[in-house]
């Protein structure tokens, strides 16, 4: 393999982390006595595997023979390694004195190599190009950034496969550190940092403050007792950390939102079995603008990034305080190595107001929207602007509210048999909403009865109802199915997906164009 990593990028797309690899990182951490994230690791294994490679090609290219200068003297049977020649090997098979008045005195080298061939070579030969010293094995061609870019997450991984067999090592916030070198933290210091972030008034702090009032031993490098306090709190259950990538924050778990810790009753979703060969494309398209968390595994946007996206909520996340994190917004918000759930904040376009908020890696959410929804007289199917803050960490989300109209909007209301009606009646409206999703829920704890009972009930008689219901609003007698998804997720939680390929399948729903279906005749 001598030389093999040096010859393409490529190459690298099937290192294997050894053992020995496994050491020398070890003993590399040792050394600096600084905690290091794996991408960071894997940079420094980049380099050594080129240095020891280059090593090993030099070694070889020199072999046991003498480098070859035409300035100096040599005899028969002496073993020459030829630079220019590509670091060949010969023997001197006979030595000659040399003719060239132009040059002066000289000697001249019948070289047998071993390839085979037989060349001469002169020598004693003060005044010459080849005389400088070799070219050796340069760094020509390697670009670890390069190979950090492309192979970056493969080798990042491999590595911490690597790491996780390995007990002597350990990760906190992405970043590992040999066990051995960590400082003590017992529980007395533990308990003083429950009273710092107990007293913070609800803010997490990085570790850097919490050391200010935790007397770890003086005269530790302080990388080492921020490191050891890190595991420490990530060890005790009181203690969450919540910061961002690259940015270690911690918080008390009891301070915590119940809807943090817990996935809100109309964000949690019993998965249905159905065909996803049934979605053609206009239902993929669809499905991939109607920002539905549930859906990532289903779609992905290979679109550019965008600097702005609007979300229509659906009923659940009104209900809930949540927005969902699709694949048109997960860049916008704020991710972690490890942490499942994450403190930033929200800032108010217009108003400027600050909203602390959480997201929720696992589930797919952002919480802490609901006295917000409530303020900016949000409803089902209002569209909120989402897009980047100026400040790393903080998300700009707006809603364009104007003076309340009334407008006839489709309403949610529960009827005199207990299940949902759908009617047309006017409603005050002051922000900008979908008009295929938004509907005017008057009473939604009544609404909220209905939730419980649904999830019982099965799926395509749900869908059978509710289009039935909806089909009354309109002339034609069809429902879209934009629609007919926001109506579904007022009484159960679902997904995009399993609907739209329940209206493919089934032929009691009639495909009449455009996403528009009704029922059959037998329906």
């Amino acid at each position: 393999m001598v030389g093999n990593l040096l010859e393409s990028l490529d190459t690298w797309a099937d290192i294997q982390i050894t053992r020995q690899d496994v050491e020398f990182l070890h003993n590399y951490l040792f050394e600096h006595e600084t905690p290091l994230t794996s991408r960071e690791l894997a940079l420094v294994l980049i380099h050594e595997r080129n240095r020891a490679e280059r090593a090993a090609l030099q070694k070889q290219q020199k072999g046991s023979g003498k480098v070859y200068f035409p300035k100096d003297s040599y005899q028969v049977g002496d073993e020459l390694v030829f630079p220019a020649l590509a670091w060949k090997h010969g023997t001197v098979a006979e030595a000659r004195a040399g003719v060239n008045p132009e040059v002066g005195s000289f000697n001249v080298l019948t070289v047998d190599l071993d390839n085979g061939s037989r060349r001469m070579f002169a020598c004693d030969l003060p005044k010459h190009a080849l005389n400088d010293k070799p070219v050796t094995v340069e760094n020509e061609g390697f670009e670890p950034d390069a190979i950090i870019e492309r192979y970056g997450e493969d080798i990042d991984h491999k590595l911490e496969t690597a790491f996780n067999d390995d007990s002597q090592l350990t990760r906190i916030a992405g970043k590992w550190f040999p066990r051995a070198l960590l400082v003590d933290v017992n529980q007395g210091n533990l308990n003083l940092a429950e009273a710092v972030l107990d007293m913070s008034g609800g803010e997490p702090l990085p570790t850097s403050a919490l050391l200010k009032d935790v007397a770890l031993p003086e005269g530790v490098n302080p990388k080492l007792a921020e490191f050891s306090l890190n595991l420490a709190l990530q060890d005790d259950g009181r203690f969450d950390e919540v910061g961002t990538a690259g940015e270690v924050l911690w918080y008390l778990r009891r301070l915590e939102p119940d809807e943090v810790q817990n996935t809100p009753k109309f964000l949690q979703y019993d998965p249905l079995e159905y065909d996803p060969s049934a979605l053609d494309k206009q239902m993929l398209d669809l499905i991939a603008l109607v920002d539905d968390e549930l859906s990532e595994l289903e779609i992905k946007t290979d679109s550019q990034p965008q600097k702005e996206v609007s979300i229509s909520l659906i009923y659940p996340h009104f209900r809930a305080g949540t927005l969902p994190i699709s694949a048109r917004v997960r860049s916008f918000f704020p991710t972690a190595y490890e942490s499942p759930r994450v403190r930033f904040t929200l800032v108010d376009g217009k108003t400027r107001q600050r909203i602390p908020a959480w997201v929720v890696r696992e589930h797919g959410y952002v919480y802490g929207l609901r006295d917000w929804y409530k303020s900016n007289g949000l409803i089902p199917g209002s569209l909120i602007r989402v897009r980047r803050g100026d400040t790393p960490g903080e998300v700009i989300i707006e809603a364009r509210t104007y003076r309340a109209t009334k407008d006839w909007m489709r309403t949610a209301i529960v009827g005199a048999d207990g299940g949902v009606v759908f009617a047309m009646l006017k409603q005050a409206v002051s922000a900008e909403f979908n008009d295929r999703m938004a509907f005017v829920t008057p009473a939604f704890e009544t609404v909220d009865r209905l939730w419980a009972q649904e999830q019982k009930r099965p799926f395509d008689r749900l869908v059978v109802d509710l289009i039935r219901e909806l089909s009354k609003l309109t002339p034609q007698g069809h429902v879209h199915a934009q629609e007919l998804y926001a109506a579904v997720n007022i009484l159960r939680r679902t997904p995009p997906a399993p609907l739209f390929a329940l209206l493919a399948s089934k032929p009691e729903f009639v495909h009449v164009g455009d996403l528009h279906f009704r029922l059959g005749e037998a329906e």
